[in-house]
C-alpha cells in the first residue's frame, strides 16, 4: 500500500519541488539585482553631491568674477550685491520652473492605472472625458 501512495504522490513531490526550486531562483535573482541597484544608487548619490558640490562652487566664482567686474567699473558694493541676488533668483527660478515640470506626472501613475479596478477606469475615463468637453 505504501507504494502505491508514493507512486500517487510522487508527480506531485516533484512539482512541488520543481516550484521550490523555480521559486529560489528567482528569489536569488533579486536579492542580486536589488543589491547591484543598491550600489548603483550609493555611486548615483555621491556623483551628484560632488557635482553639485563643483557646480556651486563654479556658480559662486563667476557671479564673484562678475562682481569684482562691476565693481570695479560700473557699480557700487550695493549695486553688486543686487546684481548677484538678482541672477542667484533667476538661478532659482529656472531650477523651480524644471522641477515643476519633471513632477507634473504622478509617481506611479501607469502602475495605479493597471490595478486599478474596471468600474474605477471607466468613472475615470468619463470624468477626464467630461472635463476636456
Amino acid at each position: 500500500m505504501d507504494s502505491g501512495e508514493a507512486s500517487f504522490l510522487a508527480p506531485f513531490e516533484r512539482v512541488f519541488a520543481t516550484v521550490k526550486r523555480i521559486a529560489s531562483n528567482y528569489a536569488t535573482l533579486a536579492v542580486l539585482d536589488i543589491r547591484r541597484a543598491a550600489v548603483q544608487l550609493a555611486w548615483l548619490i555621491a556623483g551628484g553631491i560632488f557635482i553639485s558640490v563643483l557646480v556651486v562652487t563654479a556658480w559662486l566664482a563667476g557671479v564673484m568674477a562678475l562682481c569684482v567686474w562691476l565693481l570695479g567699473d560700473v557699480l557700487t558694493w550695493p549695486g553688486v550685491l543686487a546684481v548677484a541676488a538678482v541672477l542667484n533668483l533667476v538661478g532659482a527660478g529656472i531650477v523651480g520652473l524644471r522641477l515643476k515640470a519633471i513632477f507634473a506626472h504622478v509617481p506611479f501613475e501607469a502602475t495605479l492605472r493597471q490595478i486599478k479596478p474596471e468600474d474605477e477606469k471607466d468613472k475615470q475615463a468619463s470624468s477626464e472625458a467630461g472635463a476636456a468637453a
